[in-house]
């Protein structure tokens, strides 16, 4: 299997283990950002120099390079798409693993947002609902 395969295979089982995991650290794409900026910034500089950032442009790169891009930036990848991905599922479902609390707790409150406060404030919601909010970032 090439390194670049390598790479890939290593950021698929990532994703795949977190779906199995109960409690995990999320963070923040600014986080994301730093994190990838740290560890991955001299293969930035060496394989994707004068590339703008967008459009998946260095990602790209970063993939095309892959069997020369540093064990440290490959492994900071993998971690960041694994935290990023976990914080867009809590996201995405905090509606339905808090639907319980929504209609204990937070009963009669409309709006989304409001609704979430509500959710954030209060400290008796579930343990499921609180994870699915810390994992999502908004506490």
């Amino acid at each position: 299997m090439s390194r670049r395969s390598n790479l890939f295979a290593a950021v698929t089982l990532a994703c795949i283990a977190h779906a199995g995991l109960v409690q995990a650290e999320t963070m923040s794409y600014a986080d994301a950002i730093t994190k990838l900026a740290d560890d991955c910034g001299g293969d930035i500089r060496k394989f994707c120099k004068g590339l703008n950032l967008g459009g998946g442009r260095i990602a790209d790169c970063l993939e095309q390079n892959a069997a020369k891009v540093s064990p440290t930036c490959k492994a900071s990848v993998a971690s960041v798409v694994q935290s990023i991905s976990l914080r867009e599922q809590a996201q995405a479902a905090y509606s339905d693993v808090c639907k319980g609390d929504i209609a204990q707790r937070c009963r009669g409150i409309k709006g989304d947002g409001n609704i979430l406060a509500c959710l954030v404030k209060n400290k008796l919601v579930s343990g499921k609902c609180s994870q699915a909010i810390t994992d999502a970032g908004w506490r």
